[in-house]
């Protein structure tokens, strides 16, 4: 299923959508897709001359990919700078996400940013390009050459864009039609929710064990995603995606993320809380001691 195909939703009655999307290889659904179309639906009622800035989901459950998902609409605010929008995306099972999106009219004031491009990383030509769908291209950055700051802080980082050019693709970022960018951040939030749990598996212990033994013991699920949408940019170009875990307790992990084009511009910030288990240390705390009379 193309991304194309995943971004476009079929209009069910006021303010309601519905989306679908492909058959994903660990089952369930994926949780960019739902933000991405959440983000889309949110935005069917806000003005062109509003683009969106910030938006903070919660997973709330499993999603099935075999299941279309609603997603309902509620306009929160409408004001001459800025509109906000809550979406709740709904399966069978009820509420599967909640998001709210908050949009702003565009506005002159000075461009600062003392956020940088990681100095000395290889381009994506010289990396290998690996991914789990035919639907955006990926590079990590070995990890040899993205050593930790201190002392277990985990880190994950690639460069990503997205497979198939996205509408006109000799259009600068600046000069995209507002619709056009839309699509490009709904993009973009599709790309934002790959990385998190690598950068929070890195930082505990668990990542330091062999592949074989990693995947038959490790869960894990995201719990919230926040994105920050800087300045106008084209998923459909290379980007890095930079992700950080900053900290990890009561089986959270917090992972941080800056989003910067090939040119070293800021142009997003992703944050997001991924809960980690290990499925040994549950069997363990269920069972007991040995000689428990539990």
């Amino acid at each position: 299923m193309k991304l194309s195909e995943i971004l476009s939703l079929s209009s069910h009655g006021p303010e309601t959508f519905v989306g679908t999307g492909p058959r994903y290889p660990w089952g369930g659904l994926y949780g960019g897709q739902i933000v991405a179309q959440s983000l889309l639906s949110a935005a069917s009622s806000v003005d062109d001359g509003l683009a969106v800035h910030s938006l903070r989901a919660y997973f709330i459950r499993r999603g099935d990919q075999d299941e279309p998902v609603r997603y309902e609409v509620e306009r929160l605010r409408n004001g001459r700078s800025f509109a906000t929008r809550r979406v709740v995306a709904r399966q069978a099972t009820g509420a599967i996400l909640n998001l709210e999106a908050s949009f702003q009219a565009d506005e002159a004031s000075v461009d600062l940013d003392h956020v940088v491009l990681p100095a000395d990383l290889p381009p994506p030509s010289e990396l290998e390009v690996t991914g789990w769908s035919d639907e955006f291209e990926r590079a990590f950055i070995p990890r040899d050459m993205q050593r930790d700051d201190t002392a277990g802080i985990g880190r994950a980082t690639a460069w990503m864009r997205t497979t198939r050019p996205i509408g006109d693709s000799t259009v600068d970022a600046v000069d995209l039609h507002p619709q056009d960018l839309l699509v490009h951040f709904a993009s973009l939030a599709y790309l934002s929710d790959d990385l998190p749990t690598d950068a929070v598996v890195r930082a505990h212990p668990i990542g330091r064990e062999p592949d074989e033994v990693l995947y038959s013991v490790l869960f894990t699920a995201s719990l919230d995603h926040t994105i920050w949408f800087h300045r106008p940019m084209r998923a459909d170009r290379w980007h890095l995606h930079d992700f950080r875990c900053h900290g990890f307790v009561r089986g959270r992990g917090l992972a941080v993320g800056q989003i910067f084009d090939e040119s070293g511009l800021h142009v997003a910030s992703v944050a997001q809380e991924v809960l980690l288990r290990d499925r040994r240390e549950r069997v363990t705390s269920r069972s007991g001691p040995a000689n428990s009379d539990q």
